[in-house]
């Protein structure tokens, strides 16, 4: 098994279950026991995969679905480090009335065999306070969660 196609397919299946809602596309993609480290404005580790889907399906719900709309791009990898798929994204969030949310971030992805078992997003706190900085100057154009 090749973890950075099968990282790709993942990353296909997201896409697929953020457009339809049907987070159960993610399910051959995960162990029963997975952790998940979210960025750290969404909180703590997330253990198992139905608490997985659980939380995306929130975390999507509650930032990226409020904006009008969203582009995610591949700006490093995905390679291998450390044992683990690794790649370095963009989000752009568009938003009317105000200018678009451009953030950057990390995510790597540890296997065990053909299903992740360490799922981890990351942003630098310069990051970070520029996504504060945009809601709070444009958060009253969020759609309702």
């Amino acid at each position: 098994m090749d973890p950075i196609a099968r990282f790709l397919a993942y990353a296909a299946a997201f896409e697929e279950a953020y457009a339809t809602e049907d987070w159960s596309k993610l399910d051959p993609f995960f162990t029963a026991d997975a952790v998940y480290t979210p960025l750290s404005a969404f909180g703590a580790d997330i253990k198992g995969r139905e608490a997985i889907k659980a939380a995306l399906a929130q975390m999507c719900k509650s930032f990226d679905k409020r904006f009008a709309s969203r582009t995610v791009e591949l700006l490093a990898g995905p390679e291998m480090r450390d044992g683990a798929v690794w790649l370095r994204w963009k989000g752009i969030y568009t938003l009317d009335g105000a200018p678009p949310l451009h953030m950057i971030g990390e995510e790597t992805a540890a296997f065990d065999g053909d299903r992740i078992r360490h799922l981890s997003d990351t942003m630098d706190d310069a990051e970070a306070r520029k996504i504060q900085a945009y809601v709070s100057a444009h958060g009253d154009k969020l759609k309702d969660a």
